[in-house]
């Protein structure tokens, strides 16, 4: 009986440990959440350039150089260039699901909500700039949680903290471009991915 309880006391212990790292590692990665989120809510700007100056959503050279641009500060930092490209690419699609989404609404109605001119690229592109160099300090800030094989689901956590927190702003569209922008936030399944397919290169070959 005695090493009955001893066992379940160890048990419990280990729930309440685990969940206290769960909540922990959340709670690190929401600084990063926010700026993505803060990306996001530059992305309404972009539309609007857009709308006005009749410029397509997609911009391949536009995106490469940003991605570039990002390894290139993230490796200057110690990140690997794999999961910082990942990361950004990301950012970007979730971007672009944005403007396609409002853009769209726009079009439905005939309009787009009364605004100022917007110069893409004197305005909204040095936010943009500044919002990629605090994501890579962040990136840095969060190496050890985004390698955890926990991090998918503290990721989760961390944006459906950022949404009820920020409701009724962040709605349906703003929730599910968040969670695409930090679908590559991880590092672990990035990696672990790599050394399976290594792993497996090197069966079949000795197979062979």
């Amino acid at each position: 009986m005695l090493k009955i309880r001893w066992t379940l006391a160890i048990m419990l212990a280990s729930t309440i440990t685990g969940a206290g790292h769960s909540q922990n590692a959340a709670g690190q990665l929401q600084s990063l959440v926010e700026t993505s989120a803060s990306r996001l809510v530059i992305a309404k700007q972009v539309a609007l350039a857009k709308w006005d100056n009749g410029a397509a959503v997609e911009d391949a050279p536009r995106e490469a150089k940003v991605i570039a641009g990002a390894v290139k500060d993230g490796e200057s930092v110690g990140l690997e260039a794999a999961s910082v490209a990942n990361f950004f690419r990301a950012q970007i699609e979730a971007n672009k699901v944005v403007q396609y989404s409002l853009l769209a609404d726009w079009r439905r109605s005939g309009k787009a909500p009364a605004h100022t001119p917007i110069n893409l690229v004197a305005t909204i592109r040095p936010q943009l700039d500044q919002v990629q160099k605090t994501l890579i300090e962040e990136l840095k800030d969060t190496a050890a949680v985004r390698a955890s094989t926990t991090c998918p689901a503290d990721v989760a956590k961390a944006v459906g903290k950022y949404v009820s927190q920020h409701k009724p702003d962040v709605g349906p569209l703003e929730a599910m471009a968040l969670d695409r922008a930090m679908a590559a936030t991880c590092t672990y399944s990035q990696s672990s991915r790599s050394a399976t397919i290594g792993s497996t290169a090197v069966a079949y070959r000795a197979g062979k």
